[in-house]
Formats: structure tokens, sequence, C-alpha cells
């Protein structure tokens, strides 16, 4: 890369870690604070599920605005638009106003991200762009790790203050891309450049997954998003409500999860799947993960209950990049399609999960973890009988 190239990269990178980063610092403290405005389950997975539902709507248009308006205003508009969610959450207690800021901080996300991607593969040439997309990747994960950690520091000074720094530090990126980031310019042929509208709804697009060698995949990664942004939604409310978990606490669990996720990510993964393949792996750690939903019933303090959701987020942490690479192996050479489909599950199960969690939560607040056990255990004999039937076809091909 060129020293320019570098240069853009490099803020990119600070984009994301802030957008990130400065959402990741309000987790510790919303259980608590939602407590102190007489708030529960299905607020907490409102609040998730909101969220995640504007990013999926708004992302199409998203992506389209940003080929015809240029990635510089989309991320401008991206970042103040997550800003301006979190002046919201900081300015008022009615939770009405506080669902109205997730969806304004999730047509944030959804015009973010996609520029930022975009405007990687308008400054790197195809052998470049997995490089550059790893480090915002990077980045993205770094947010994640740090932003809790940093949450858990500042509720020490007063149970709002996490949202008024998140919201400056937001207003910060925004002032930043104004004042540094330049308009990317393509160094790819225009003709490789241009991306065409795409022009199917995303119901027919459902509807087309169900007769691909690839859906049973996209179903369990459905699933396994349902389940874990479920445990995520109420999991601190759990650990507050069951353990009298402090924002701190929640802080070193989620940071402590983080960690786990992208270590295991970086080092473990690509290991595994070639010591076992993606069947194997598969099978196994849909396993781990329902055992770990299944240990949750009946963890009796903070400990051990940390040490299950460990376990948790190391199964999937796993299993999305195996999922993403066996559904890339079968897709033959409608990549785009598939992992556009992928993205879609991906996004159906993480609205589902929350606000499902969260109704169940303000009934028992163990029966999120008992629906998370018995989907995916679902799932595992759906896996099984999956991998049999292909083996057979396999075997008749051969034949």
């Amino acid at each position: 890369m060129t020293g320019n190239q570098r240069k853009q990269l490099i803020i990119l990178m600070i984009n994301m870690f802030i957008a990130i980063g400065s959402f990741g610092i309000i987790i510790p403290i919303l259980p608590a604070y939602l407590k102190s405005i007489d708030q529960g389950g299905m607020a907490a997975g409102l609040m998730i599920a909101i969220f995640a539902g504007a990013q999926l709507l708004f992302s199409p248009i998203a992506g389209r605005w940003a080929d015809q308006y240029g990635r510089r205003k989309m991320i401008v508009y991206g970042l103040a638009g997550l800003t301006l969610s979190m002046f919201i959450f900081y300015a008022t207690d009615s939770i009405w106003f506080l669902y109205a800021s997730r969806v304004i901080g999730g047509i944030g996300a959804a015009l973010l991200i996609p520029a930022i991607f975009a405007y990687i593969a308008d400054i790197t040439t195809i052998e470049q762009r997995a490089k550059g997309n790893s480090y915002i990747s990077a980045s993205m994960s770094l947010g994640i790790v740090i932003g809790p950690g940093v949450g858990g520091f500042l509720a020490e000074l007063g149970l709002k203050m996490p949202f008024l720094i998140s919201a400056l530090v937001s207003l910060v990126a925004v002032l930043f891309s104004v004042l540094v980031l330049k308009e990317s310019e393509s160094i790819q042929a225009p003709e490789e450049n241009h991306v065409s509208p795409d022009t199917e709804s995303m119901l027919r697009k459902l509807a087309l997954s169900v007769r691909k060698p690839y859906f049973v995949p996209l179903v369990i990664t459905l699933i396994m998003s349902f389940g874990l942004m479920a445990y995520e939604s109420v999991l601190g409310l759990f650990v507050d409500d069951q353990f009298g978990a402090s924002p701190q606490d929640i802080a070193f669990m989620v940071t402590s999860t983080g960690i786990v996720s992208v270590v295991v990510q970086l080092f473990i993964v690509n290991r595994i799947v070639e010591k076992f393949g993606e069947g194997t792996v598969l099978n196994l750690f849909i396993a781990l993960a329902a055992a770990g939903f299944l240990f949750s019933l009946f963890a009796d303090d903070y400990i051990l209950f940390f040490g299950i959701t460990l376990i948790i987020f190391l199964a999937t942490s796993i299993l999305r990049p195996v999922l993403n690479t066996l559904i890339s192996k079968m897709a033959g050479n409608e990549q785009g399609f598939a992992m556009g489909l992928n993205n879609s599950y991906m996004s159906i199960g993480n609205v589902l999960g929350p606000t499902f969690a969260g109704l169940l939560y303000d009934v028992q607040i163990l029966y999120p973890f008992m629906l998370g056990f018995v989907l995916l255990i679902f799932t595992l004999f759906i896996t099984i009988g999956w991998q049999r039937q292909t083996r057979k076809k396999s075997a008749l091909v051969k034949s």
C-alpha cells in the first residue's frame, strides 16, 4: 500500500473502532439504568432488536447511497446518526425516546459500515483487499473488547456518564472525518468497480434460499444468531438480578468474552477445521453451546456463570467463521448472493433473539436460556441428519 492508502485505512479503522467502542461503553451500565427507569427484560431485548432491525432494513438502501453519493458522505452521516442516538440516550429517561434513539443508531450503523467496506474496496487492489478488510474487522473487535471495559470504569462517575462520554467520543469521530477523510478514488477499472443495483427483494431471496444446497447452514446461522443475541440481551440483567453484579463485574465479563472470541478466531479456528473438518466442528460446537445454555440454568454464583458464558462465546466464535466458510464452499459461483443471504439470516436472528428473550425474561428469568438450549438441540439433530443425507447423495454420485 502507498502512504496515502495507509493513511486512509488508519482513518477508517479509527472511525470503526470509535463507532463500535462508543456503543460498547454503555453495555455494562444498561441493566442498572433500565432498573432506574422501571424497565426490565423486554426493554433490554428491544434495545438490541430495534437497533438490529433498523440496520437490517436500511442496509440495502445505504449500500446504494454509498455508490450514488459517495463513501465519505455516508461515513459522516452514519457517524452523525450514532452520535445523535447517544445524545438522545443521555438526555432523556423516556423509554419511547430511548427506542427512537436505537432506530436512529441502527440507521447510522447501516450507513456507516457498508460505506467503510466499500471505501476499502476503492483504495485497495484485489490482492490487498483481504488484508484491508481484516484490519477493519480487527478494529471492530477491538471496539467490542475495549468499549465495555471503559464503560465499567466510567460508571463509577455516575449512572449516565457512559452515555455522555459515548456521545462526545462519537461527535469527535464526526468532526475528525469531516476534517481529515477525503472521498475515495477507486484504483480499479470503472467496469470492475461498478456495482449493479440489486433489484430482488429480501423476501424473494429468502424464498429462493430454500432450494439452495447451503440452506441448512443458513438456518443454523439464524438459530445461532438468535441464541447468542438472546443470551447477550439479558446477560447483564441476569447477573445483576441473580448475583448482584456491579457494572464493573458486567464490564469484566463482556470484555473477557470479547477477548476470548478474538483470540479463538485468530489462532484456533483454522487449526481445528483443518484437523477435523467443518462438519465435525459444527456438530461439536453446537453441542458445546447447547451444553452452555443448559448449565446456565444451574449456575448458582457469578464465577460459575462467568465460566459458562466463556464456553458459550467460545463455541459461537468458532461456529460463525465455520458456517461462513461452509456456505462459501457450497455457493460455487454465486458468492455475493450467498453472503447476502447469510447476512440476512444472521440479521433476522439478531432481531428475533433479543425480542423473544426480553419477553420471556419478564415472565421467568431462566426461560431465555431454556429456549436457547431447546433450539440448539433441535439444530444439532437437523445438522446431523443433513450431513448424513449429503454423504448419501455424494456416495450415489460417485457410484
